[in-house]
């Protein structure tokens, strides 16, 4: 499947794109771009739930500049990737083990072939809950990752033991594949600004919402019950305190202070016990940090330098 432009968000250049398969047979869609000049290392892009590879043209621009090439995936379900229902507009996974499936198939079969070392990882949201369970089955693939408000828990859901036991209990019923309650809004052309919990750069929401609306089959709706069911069991594996012991993986999380989707105190929490990691927390910025306005957006990429070897030389 090809890349997608809009006349804000145009493909980068030397974008090489395809699908590969995943080893329970999902096909996936990656795209790299190899550095401009001699590469520095390959810094692979994880997308949070619901997005996909357009987003990050600009980021792939950022690190290319930097002196990177630059690898991104989109996960099974949404994007150009395979859809798991015969609804594509469903977010809908088994478990979160199967993300683990679409890591492994995109390091084996695209970045170690055609990318050069060393290898980085820039992650976000549940891309990052993804990376952490990696980094907690002791799955070396980088030498270091940056995460992007990870989710470890949600700051959204107002009652959230009550939405725990109803995600598991609807699951062992057989309701896996059926919607969670939402509002209605299943289009991305029926979002506005106003009110959104994604960021607060009116340009880059926009441009955001143009990918969707002029690529709609890039899109998809609210999560299915079992999605819910399987993100609250991941998010429980990783705030468990025995997690921060295991992790040997060298990562730098980072927060967004004033972020309504996941909880920015069980990213501190966790921050605050890793043996080879950090946290830091951008005041006043909301979710989307590689989004948001270039207030939020520069403090964060002047944090990916400091900590990704050779970064901030290529920036300068």
């Amino acid at each position: 499947m090809n890349l997608f432009s809009t006349p804000d968000n145009p493909v980068p250049d030397s974008a090489e794109s395809g699908m590969l398969r995943t080893s329970d047979g999902v096909s996936l869609r990656y795209a790299y771009w190899r550095a401009a000049a001699r590469a520095r290392g390959t810094v692979c892009v994880f997308p949070g739930r619901t997005e996909k590879i357009e987003k990050y043209f600009e980021t792939a621009e950022d690190l290319r500049g930097r002196g990177f090439s630059v690898a991104v995936l989109d996960w099974r379900g949404q994007g150009g990737s395979q859809r798991l229902l015969r609804n594509p507009m469903k977010g809908h996974v088994g478990a979160f083990s199967e993300y683990q499936l679409d890591l492994e198939a995109f390091m084996r079969d695209i970045v170690l072939p055609n990318c050069p070392a060393p290898y980085y990882a820039l992650a976000h949201s549940m891309g990052a809950a993804i990376l952490l369970e990696s980094a907690r089955l002791d799955k070396r693939w980088f030498n270091r990752m940056v995460l992007s408000t990870p989710m470890l828990d949600l700051a959204m859901v107002r009652h959230e033991r009550a939405a725990r036991r109803t995600a598991r209990v609807l699951n062992a019923a057989g309701l896996s594949r059926v919607y969670v309650p939402h509002n209605g809004r299943l289009r991305a052309g029926e979002l506005i600004f106003e009110g959104n919990r994604l960021t607060s750069d009116p340009v880059r929401f926009a441009r955001n919402l143009a990918i969707s609306v002029e690529h709609p089959v890039l899109d998809v709706g609210p999560p299915t019950i079992g999605w819910v069911k399987s993100a609250f069991d991941q998010m429980d594996r990783l705030t468990d305190p025995a997690t921060a012991r295991v992790i040997r993986q060298p990562l730098l999380m980072v927060g967004a202070g004033a972020d309504k989707v996941v909880s920015t105190p069980a990213i501190e929490r966790l921050g605050s016990r890793l043996i080879a990691g950090a946290h830091i927390v951008l005041p006043g910025a909301r979710h989307e940090l590689l989004q948001e306005r270039d207030e939020f957006r520069q403090p964060f990429l002047a944090a990916f330098d400091a900590f990704i070897p050779g970064s901030a030389a290529a920036a300068a």
